[in-house]
């Protein structure tokens, strides 16, 4: 009984808890349905509201259309006031448009007051609800134009319509209200305007003209028409003037409108009466003042993404060149203004793609977000800037270097208009010697004279000058080559910055910029940057530069200023090295010594293909050959990098030395050199004499790289197929290299090809009819390799432009087609350089860009670029075609061949041991010099077999002989019989000749 009552209790319990928790539940339920049935009412009631009230303004506007009389100022208020209330952006677009419309109207009344909207403002009662209402229709006409395409023909009559509406209610010049008596309201309502104004510029008023000026002048047409230009503009600039220029609005005025894409070249070309509005007020001047102070210049750039800062610099650039009395009255500013943006955008710019770059067309990868949709006004973006480097502000910039006057002599020394060889540029001595005569008095800046201090004004004006094109050189990567033509363009430029760096210092030249390399001061870097622009866009201007033009016509240097030029950047570069600047060099001064070094390594190469200095020029007589090869010995950074950088400073026959010694190292290194405790491994092969190329082709192109550079003993086999008497003791073998070498290299057989003129060798283009042709390329490249690593020197006369390739000098970016095709083809030189200089319209030759050849009595088209056939040569173009002509010749038609014999020679030979020698040397280095043969040392070289020796009377006999009988050319033919080559060796000096073998 007692357990039943407890258990009927906790049932009463829980059914009295559960009663209340569905009264709870009930209340809950009842107290939600009466609050979802109050926000229903609210909402359908709000909704009818709306309806009635849209309904409503459609009323208002219909009846306003039908063509009844004109509302009055007070309806259009209140059912505006109405259509605000409800507004919605999306749905109301079309009512809103009808509003502006409609108070436009009004504002266009004649003689009625009542009409015009503005009249409301003078009402006690109205003005604070009318200048509300105002303003908020005003940021609603904001607020469209951010989302409208003026490209869209639809978008571009609404885009007019709320230009409109913000012009008219922005300034009062437009209200009729004030004519006549109404004038004394003027600054009442000025002050209004102003009020306005003020208020749309905190709600971002100037970023609403950014997206719209963005979206119709960010492309290669633009899409606005000149009112909405000219509107936009006008809109932009009342701030500014309504106060005063002052910092805020001026900084709002560059960030916000001045970065827009080319936005002054759309001014000119749609609306030029607002330049003359800008220059009215005196603008450009204003804005650089701004910007001069750093502090600001940097706020401006950091708000600007890259793009728009670089935007930003090309409208002040456009500016500039449209201002002449500002910009030589502020150089400094400017140049100042410039650089600190320049060095902004350059933070950014990276050498390499990563993940975290991205491709902008005029600085290349860079490491900030780009805006691709600027991408189409980069063109009209690179034209502004192009008024940086182009002549007018040149003149401007660099007056004070442009004005000194350069003395000329009428009797200057002409060389002589035939090429003249680097073998054979002896007969020029007497002519150098004249030139050199005659040097003091053709111009006075041939050599540093000094005087000049570096700290005047005038000095720290051309240096910052320098400073800022270096800097323009080194951020707008991608038209680096348009900004170097555009600096070189005036031929008196560069020789006057040289006699301006010549004039520095006490003593000028190369103590001054050797002493700013250890100091770490601002004057140091700027005197660096100059040297540096100087040497960027002298070595521009002499790469671009033909024959004709650098040794006849001489444009912008003289011959003797090069000989001087290249003695300064020799000793610089040398002493940069030496003095182990190079060796820690970072930044800066790596970018300055490759600055250097490129401009001399441009002339030296001019130097070796055709004479211009005069012998050992480029020598330094301070360096003696035994400490350097010490030092290479001991792996000394300063004497690998002087190797590296600048060969040519040793005496050729040390480097042939040191070339051999390469090579005996390695041989050492590989076991190839016999020792008392082993011998080196001999490869043995067999060849026919009636088949000696083929037989040679078959056994030795499939050695490997080491069996090449061994020993390799070869048995002749005559016509009836009888092994030959003989010993191999290297005699053989190089009998064998000298008749597979003749017959590869000969004509006939269409491997190789000899030049018009001097008849030199290089790879046929029509070799390819050969089966395997490629493999026979590179078996001749290993068979020359050979030659040139045995120390055996062959008759094989190259081109040089094939000798360049050889050494892999057409890689280099300074590298010309057009200054190696004279030794190709002097007279289609000539041709081609006569389309150059040709005065009239070049289209009339009824050129294109192919070439036609006449192959094996077939004419062949080879197109220059795809499509060339059916592209004319015209004046613009006429210089790439020049390029392209030069580049098919002598690399598109033999780059297979050329590619193949490369890989065989570099099998044998390092490309870094033949890198010290030019292609005259390397030349001499494979087939030797015609220079006098030294007895005495090839009499202390020869080894003695058969029972002979030094003291026999036959050997006497036979020196005697030589030295007193023999002419040269018979003794160069009794060397031959010794070594397998007419030319002699390519050193025949002390300790060179290798000790001559044979039965004598």
């Amino acid at each position: 009984m007692f357990s039943a009552s407890q258990s009927s209790k906790a049932q009463f319990l829980d059914k009295a808890r559960q009663a209340r928790e569905e009264r709870r539940e009930l209340k809950e339920r009842e107290r939600a349905a009466v609050q979802v049935q109050a926000l229903i009412r609210r909402f359908l009631c709000r909704c009818r509201l709306q309806r009635e009230i849209r309904r409503e303004v459609e009323d208002f506007f219909g009846a306003n259309e039908s063509g009844s009389s004109k509302r009055s100022a007070l309806s259009v208020f209140r059912i505006a006031r109405k259509l605000l209330f409800v507004f919605n952006q999306k749905e109301d677009k079309e009512r809103f448009e009808k509003l502006c419309r409609c108070i436009l109207n009004s504002m266009d009344a004649e003689n009625e007051p009542k009409v015009w909207y503005v009249s409301l403002a003078l009402s006690k009662d109205l003005t604070l609800l009318w200048i509300k209402q105002i303003k908020d229709i005003l940021w609603f006409c904001c607020e469209f134009l951010k989302q409208l395409k003026p490209d869209i023909l639809q978008d571009s009559r609404l885009v007019n319509l709320h230009l409109t509406m913000l012009v008219t209610f922005t300034d009062t010049s437009t209200w009729k209200i004030l004519r006549g008596k109404g004038e004394t309201l003027r600054p009442a309502m000025n002050h209004i305007c102003a009020n306005i104004m003020g208020h749309l510029n905190q709600k971002g008023f100037y970023s609403v003209l950014q997206i719209l000026l963005t979206n119709g002048l960010a492309r290669s047409r633009p899409s606005l028409s000149k009112g909405s230009l000219t509107a936009i503009f006008s809109l932009a600039l009342r701030p500014v003037v309504a106060a005063q220029f002052s910092d805020n609005l001026l900084r709002s005025f560059l960030i916000h409108v001045m970065s827009v894409p080319a936005i002054m070249t759309h001014l000119a070309t749609l609306t030029p009466e607002r330049l003359a509005v800008i220059e009215s007020h005196d603008l450009f001047h204003k804005f650089i003042l701004f910007l001069s102070r750093e502090a600001q210049c940097r706020d401006v750039c950091v708000c600007l993404e890259g793009s728009h800062t670089l935007c930003l610099l090309g409208n002040l650039v456009y500016l500039g060149s449209l201002n002449d009395k500002v910009l030589e009255e502020e150089t400094a500013h400017f140049v100042g203004v410039l650089i600190h943006m320049l060095s902004y955008c350059q933070k950014y710019v990276s050498q390499k793609k990563s993940n975290l770059t991205h491709w902008h067309p005029v600085l290349g990868w860079f490491s900030q977000t780009v805006d691709y949709g600027l991408n189409e006004s980069m063109p009209l973006l690179t034209k502004q800037l192009q008024h940086l480097w182009g002549v007018h502000m040149i003149r401007i910039l660099f007056s004070d270097v442009l004005s000194k006057k350069l003395l000329e002599n009428q009797e200057i020394a002409q060389l002589p208009t035939q090429p003249v060889s680097p073998q054979n540029s002896l007969p020029m001595k007497n002519l150098f010697k004249r030139a050199f005569q005659k040097s003091a008095s053709v111009r006075n800046i041939l050599k540093p004279v000094g005087g000049k201090r570096v700290d005047s004004a005038e000095v720290q004006k051309v240096c910052s000058i320098c400073v800022l094109y270096q800097t323009t050189l080194t951020t707008l990567t991608q038209i680096r080559l348009q900004i170097l033509t555009g600096l070189t363009y005036l031929d008196d430029l560069l020789p006057k910055l040289w006699a301006f760096i010549c004039e520095l210092g006490p003593q000028g030249g190369l103590k001054l910029f050797l002493e700013c390399l250890s100091n770490d001061t601002e004057e140091s870097k700027r005197l660096l940057a100059m040297l540096m622009l100087f040497c960027d866009c002298s070595r521009h201007l002499i790469t671009i530069l033909d024959d004709i033009e650098v040794y006849e016509e001489q444009i912008s240097f003289k011959l003797e200023e090069l000989v001087t030029i290249s003695s300064f950047l020799n000793s610089f570069v040398f002493k940069m090295i030496w003095d182990g600047i190079v060796e820690n060099a970072r930044g800066e001064t790596l970018e300055l010594f490759h600055s250097v070094h490129g401009w001399l390594m441009v002339l030296y190469e001019r130097d070796c293909r055709r004479r211009f200095a005069p012998e050992d020029h480029w020598l330094r007589k301070d360096l003696k050959p035994s400490v350097l090869f010490q030092e290479l010995d001991k792996d000394k950074k300063r004497a690998q990098l002087l190797l590296q950088y600048i060969p040519h400073v040793i005496p050729h026959k040390n480097r042939v030395l040191l070339f051999r010694n390469m090579v005996t190292k390695e041989k050492e290194k590989l076991g190839l050199v016999e020792t008392s405790s082993a011998s080196p491994h001999v490869t043995h092969i067999t060849i026919r004499r009636s088949r000696m190329l083929e037989d040679g082709y078959e056994q030795l192109r499939q050695l490997s790289q080491n069996a090449m550079k061994g020993v390799i003993r070869v048995k002749f086999v005559n016509d009836l197929g009888v092994d030959e008497a003989g010993i191999d003791q290297d005699g053989v073998f190089k009998e064998f290299l000298e008749e597979i070498i003749k017959k590869v290299f000969d004509p006939a057989l269409n491997l190789f090809k000899t030049t018009s003129g001097d008849e030199r060798l290089y790879p046929s283009p029509t070799s390819y009819i050969h089966e395997n042709y490629l493999q026979l390329f590179e078996f001749v490249g290993k068979m020359l390799g050979k030659a040139v690593y045995e120390g055996i020197v062959v008759d094989v006369p190259f081109a040089s432009f094939f000798l360049s390739q050889l050494l892999g000098h057409h890689h280099s970016v300074f590298y010309s087609s057009v200054d190696e095709l004279p030794s190709l083809d002097s007279e289609f030189y000539k041709n081609l350089t006569s389309i150059k200089r040709y005065d009239g319209d070049i289209s009339d030759l009824g050129l294109t860009l192919s070439y036609d050849e006449d192959v094996m009595g077939q004419l062949v088209c080879h197109e220059l670029v795809p499509g060339g056939k059916t592209i004319p040569v015209t004046n613009e173009n006429k210089i790439s075609y020049i390029h392209l002509m030069a580049h098919f010749r002598m690399h598109t038609q033999i780059k297979n061949q050329t590619a193949a014999l490369i890989s065989g020679f570099r099998s044998i030979i390092k490309p870094e041991w033949i890198r010290m020698f030019s292609a005259p040397e390397l030349q001499r280095l494979i087939s030797g010099d015609n220079a006098e043969i030294d007895l005495e040392d090839l009499k202390k070289h020869t080894v003695y077999y058969g029972g002979f020796h030094g003291s026999h009377r036959v050997i006497i006999w036979l020196w005697d002989i030589l030295a007193n009988d023999f002419s040269p050319e018979e003794r160069a033919m009794f060397l031959k019989l010794l070594q397998a080559s007419a030319f002699g060796l390519c050193l025949p000096q002390a300790s060179f000749f290798h000790p001559l073998r044979g039965s004598l």
